[in-house]
C-alpha cells in the first residue's frame, strides 16, 4: 500500500438512498476520507436527510429532491431520469467550488456513467460501484425480459465501458464485470458490504419485545417484491397451524409494505406479525439483539442468487442465526450461521425456523460461528485495503491484479 494521497478529491453520487443512510457509501466515504481523500456526496433527500447541502465528519453532502417513488418502468424512467438531471446541476456545482478528481458512481440506476462522460472530457476518471445487477433487478421485479430489459443490459454494458475500474460487492458480481462487461480482471476489484462493528451494537434483551411470545424472529430490510416476504408469511401462516409462541417483527420500509399488511390480515397472521416500518438505529438494534432467530426470506432468482444482502452480514454481526433459502451469495455470506430451506418453499422455511426455535443449544452456536466469521474476514475494516487498491489503480498507481481482500480463511 502506499503513502496517503493527500488532496486527492472523490465526488460519489448515488441515486438509490440517502447518506448517510446509505450505509455502504457511507462506509466507503469515511474510510476514503480517512486516508487523505477529500469527498464530496450527491444523493437524494428522504426522510431524516433533508438538507440540501450538509457536512458531516467533513464529508460534504448535496441532496436533491425526488418528483416520486417509483412503481413500474415508467415510473422508474421517470425517477431516474430526474435523477440524473439533478445529479448533473449538482456535479457541475461541486466541480466549481470543491472540485473533484474521480467520480465515484454508485448504481441504481446504470446512468451515472453519462456525466462521467461528460467530465472525462475535463481529465476526470470514473470508477463504477456496482452494488446491483439491473438486468436482473428488473426481471425479478416484473417478471419479464422486454424492451426495457434489453435497454438495462445495454446501459449495464456502456458503463463498464466506460469505467477506469470496477468495484464488485461479491465474487458473483465480479464475474459479471468480467465476462458480461469485459472489463481486465486486473481492474475489478471486490470491496464487499462488510458489517461496521463500531456501529452495529448488540443490546441486552427485552422480554417486551416479545409481545408475550416465547420467541421473537427478526427481519431488517426493504420491504419490496423480490425481498420475499409473502414467502415469509406465508411460512408465519403454516406455523401458527400448530404453535403460537411465536412473534415476528418485520422492520424497514418499501413499496409492498401496505400490500404485505394487508396480506397478514388475509392470513389472520396479523396479531403476531409486526412491521415497525423505519426505525432509528437504537431501536432496530434492540429488537435483532432480543431475536431469537433472524430470517432472510429473498426470493430465489437471478438477482437474489448472485447478490449479497448486508441484512445477513449484520444478523451474524449481532450473533444470531439465520434462516434463509439457498442462494450462493446468501450461503458464502453466512456459511455455517445459517440454516438453508429448499428455495421459494414456505414449508420447508417454517420446519427450519422450528429446528432452529426448538434448539437453544444449536441456536448459540451457529450465532457465535456467525460473529467469529464475520471478525475473521466480513467486517468492514478488512474491505477497506482493497478500497483504496481500486483508487490506486484508477489514477494509475500501480496495476496490481484484484485480490479478493477479505475473503481469506472463509468457507463456503
Amino acid at each position: 500500500m502506499t503513502a496517503s494521497p493527500g488532496k486527492r478529491r472523490v465526488l460519489i453520487i448515488v441515486e438509490n438512498l440517502p447518506c448517510p443512510f446509505d450505509r455502504r457509501v457511507w462506509q466507503e466515504a469515511l474510510a476514503l476520507r480517512a486516508h487523505g481523500y477529500e469527498v464530496s456526496i450527491i444523493c437524494p433527500k428522504g426522510r431524516g436527510y433533508m438538507a440540501a447541502h450538509e457536512v458531516l465528519e467533513d464529508v460534504h453532502i448535496y441532496r436533491h429532491s425526488m418528483p416520486l417513488e417509483a412503481d413500474g418502468p415508467l415510473g422508474y424512467a421517470l425517477e431516474y431520469g430526474w435523477s440524473l438531471l439533478m445529479e448533473f446541476v449538482l456535479a457541475v456545482r461541486v466541480a466549481v467550488t470543491r472540485g473533484f478528481d474521480v467520480i465515484h458512481g454508485c448504481n441504481p440506476p446504470d446512468t451515472i456513467f453519462l456525466i462521467a462522460l461528460f467530465f472525462r472530457m475535463f481529465g476526470k476518471r470514473f470508477i463504477f460501484d456496482h452494488h446491483d445487477i439491473n438486468p436482473e433487478l428488473y426481471e425479478a421485479k416484473f417478471g419479464r425480459r422486454d424492451i426495457w430489459y434489453r435497454l438495462l443490459c445495454r446501459l449495464e454494458r456502456w458503463t463498464f465501458r466506460c469505467a477506469d475500474v470496477s468495484i464488485a460487492t461479491n465474487e458473483s458480481y465480479r464475474r459479471v464485470a468480467i465476462e458480461r462487461g469485459g472489463m481486465p480482471p486486473a481492474r475489478v476489484f471486490v470491496v464487499r458490504s462488510g458489517a461496521d462493528l463500531s456501529r452495529v451494537r448488540r443490546a441486552a434483551a427485552k422480554a417486551e419485545l416479545r409481545r408475550g411470545k416465547r420467541y421473537l424472529v427478526g427481519y431488517v430490510g426493504v420491504i419490496g417484491k423480490q425481498e420475499g416476504l409473502d414467502l415469509l408469511l406465508d411460512a408465519i401462516a403454516i406455523l401458527r397451524r400448530t404453535r403460537n409462541d411465536i412473534h415476528f417483527a418485520i422492520v424497514g420500509d418499501g413499496t409492498e409494505l401496505a400490500a404485505l399488511r394487508r396480506m397478514s390480515r388475509e392470513l389472520a397472521v396479523d396479531d403476531c406479525v409486526e412491521f415497525t416500518g423505519r426505525l432509528p438505529d437504537e431501536a432496530l438494534w434492540q429488537i435483532m439483539s432480543t431475536a431469537d432467530v433472524c430470517v432472510n426470506p429473498d426470493r430465489a432468482n437471478e438477482m437474489n442468487d448472485k447478490s449479497t444482502m448486508n441484512k445477513i452480514l449484520e444478523y451474524m454481526a449481532l450473533g444470531k442465526p439465520i434462516v434463509q433459502f439457498d442462494l450462493t451469495e446468501g450461503r458464502f455470506s453466512a456459511g455455517a450461521a445459517a440454516l438453508y430451506a429448499r428455495k421459494n418453499d414456505p414449508q420447508d422455511f417454517a420446519m427450519k425456523l422450528c429446528e432452529l426455535l426448538d434448539n437453544e443449544e444449536l441456536r448459540h452456536s451457529m450465532g457465535a460461528l456467525g460473529r467469529q466469521r464475520i471478525e475473521a474476514g466480513l467486517a468492514w475494516h478488512h474491505q477497506v485495503p482493497q478500497l483504496l487498491l481500486a483508487y490506486e489503480t484508477a489514477f494509475g498507481v500501480n496495476g496490481a491484479p484484484a485480490a479478493s481482500v477479505g475473503d481469506a480463511g472463509l468457507r463456503h
